[in-house]
């Protein structure tokens, strides 16, 4: 069973963004999901016993096509914007589905 179809992302040096549509409860997927990149961000990061994700997150019902492709637009560009790659292609943590 899938927890949920995964449209963009981009992993930032303090954050990430997240395009998705659950399949399942928001929260179980988020805490699987921070659970196992915990885990391993920490393994390197020679971490133990240490909280790697702050408790909060941030999610928004997306309502319509528009307001998809806009948030889609912006995570990909998110590196951009930052002054961290002239265009996405450049940054190596970002990944956006194509169309929709």
């Amino acid at each position: 069973m899938r927890c949920c179809s995964v449209h963009a992302y981009v992993v930032m040096p303090n954050h990430v963004h997240v395009l998705l549509t659950p399949e399942i409860e928001l929260p179980k997927i988020m805490h699987s999901l921070k659970r196992h990149t915990a885990r391993f961000a920490n393994q390197i990061l020679g971490a133990t016993g240490q909280s790697f994700w702050q408790a909060e997150s941030y999610d928004h019902l997306v309502r319509t096509p528009e307001e998809f492709k806009n948030i889609k637009q912006y995570i990909e560009w998110n590196p951009v914007s930052a002054g961290l790659a002239a265009s996405p292609d450049e940054f190596p943590y970002v990944w956006c589905e194509e169309g929709r």
